[in-house]
């Protein structure tokens, strides 16, 4: 059966279920802002509002804006299995904006997917993980929106996807199914630090809808840190956003709270650096986040079992000295030789945080080789630190190197210096070399007002 079927069978199949619990159609259709418990009051910065910080932690303008357009004028393209959406105008134009949206029509639309005129959003729209944001917060946005954000008369764009799939009603049963319309609850078993982690892991910076696998009907298996799946990794769009439970190997076990906290707050550290849509987040949201809640962040991360049987990494010199006596005969060492060394090194532990070590790292390591076939093929976007563009970035080698060099260099990088990842064959390569386009570069970094 083909992907972009699954959710219409799989709603269709749960009607009965659906129907039979009473109520629930009606509490999804018109429920009104309810009292919730509160989590710690986010700081302001940089003389942002409440709103404004909570809109940037929430990473609102990556999906509503374009490079090229004003702020949460929405418009961006985004691909699913049932075709491509475009994201809406958030800005409070009366007319094509949100501008006569009450609170309680923010409330259904954030919280609950369901557009003031009732109809149902795509879960493209992170609304399962904003369903625990609290009243207060839930309401401060909705201050920003209102009254700081400029609006902007730009109509919405038409969905890409066809008839019948472009019903919304199933939407409605994925949602009775798969939307825990709960809150974030704070866990009396953890302190302060660790609650606000946890509600901004699961809550407003969504991160389970980039990092945690989805099922059959395309849902996160769950949403809340109590499974192992939570956070386990996942891939979309080409590349597989990291595992950020404790695995030694591929997950954050060999991260101290200080590594995560730098991965937040500069874009890199010892292990690792951002790449992919994780350079959306940075640009926009976590680096921007306070001292104390990058650090609340991390100390929930750390807190995280990990998802599966433990693996363990350990460095092994034995690639270095082979490099170093000019030993190239495995497929891949020519390559990284002249191509990759200069920047990773050919002990593989980079040069600092712009040039992150590939002995170790996570995404190296993971069981998907999407983001490292992906980041040769078409190289990373801009990363914008603190104001500042950066001055080197990965480059593409896709009109360089061929699928079968491609396929052995990221065999030979995950099989190097202590890395026991899986190979990659020329057929996977040319998969993602189909399916991705290296002029799609898409950097974004507006003012929020």
């Amino acid at each position: 059966m083909k992907p972009q079927r699954l959710m219409h069978v799989a709603a269709l199949g749960a009607a009965i279920v659906f129907a039979m619990k009473p109520g629930l159609a009606g509490a999804q259709a018109s429920a009104p802002v309810s009292a919730q418990l509160s989590t710690q009051p986010a700081a302001q910065i940089a003389g942002e509002s409440r709103g404004a910080y909570l809109a940037r932690a929430a990473d609102c303008i990556a999906c509503h804006s374009t490079p090229e357009g004003k702020p949460f004028a929405g418009g961006l393209k985004m691909g699913t299995p049932l075709g491509n959406i475009f994201s809406t105008n958030i800005t409070p134009d009366t007319q094509t904006g949100i501008g006569r949206y009450s609170l309680a029509d923010f409330d259904r639309a954030v919280r609950q997917g369901v557009a003031k005129d009732g109809h149902h959003l795509y879960p493209a729209m992170p609304y399962p993980s904003y369903a625990r944001i609290s009243d207060a917060d839930l309401a401060a946005l909705y201050g920003y929106f209102m009254h700081e954000v400029a609006p902007v008369r730009q109509q919405n764009r038409a969905s890409e996807i066809r008839w019948p799939l472009n019903m919304r009603w199933p939407l409605a049963i994925w949602n009775g199914l798969f939307v825990d319309t709960q809150p974030y609850r704070t866990d009396p078993a953890h302190d302060a630090q660790w609650n606000r982690g946890a509600y901004l892991v699961q809550g407003l910076g969504h991160c389970g809808a980039c990092h945690t696998p989805r099922g059959a009907a395309f849902e996160e298996k769950t949403t809340g840190g109590d499974d192992s799946a939570f956070l386990g990794g996942a891939t979309l769009d080409g590349w597989t956003a990291s595992d950020l439970r404790g695995d030694q190997a591929t997950g954050l076990g060999r991260w101290s709270k200080a590594d995560i906290v730098a991965f937040l707050k500069d874009g890199g550290n010892a292990h690792a650096s951002v790449f992919g849509s994780m350079i959306d987040v940075y640009n926009n949201s976590s680096q921007f986040l306070t001292d104390s809640d990058r650090d609340a962040i991390a100390t929930y991360l750390k807190s995280l079992p990990p998802g599966h049987p433990a693996q363990t990494w350990t460095y092994d010199p034995a690639t270095a000295q082979t490099l170093k006596q000019g030993d190239l005969r495995m497929p891949g060492a020519q390559t990284f030789r002249t191509q990759c060394a200069s920047c990773h090194g050919i002990d593989g532990k980079g040069l600092g945080q712009r040039l992150p070590s590939l002995a170790g790292n996570p995404n190296v390591l993971a069981a998907d080789p999407s983001s490292v076939v992906n980041l040769i093929l078409n190289g990373s976007q801009r990363v914008v630190r603190h104001g500042v563009p950066d001055s080197y970035r990965m480059a593409p080698f896709r009109l360089q190197l061929s699928d079968q060099e491609i396929a052995d260099v990221t065999t030979w990088v995950r099989q190097a210096w202590g890395n026991h990842a899986g190979a990659v064959t020329p057929s996977d390569v040319a998969k993602l070399r189909a399916s991705t386009d290296m002029s799609s570069e898409r950097v974004i970094v507006l003012k929020m007002r």
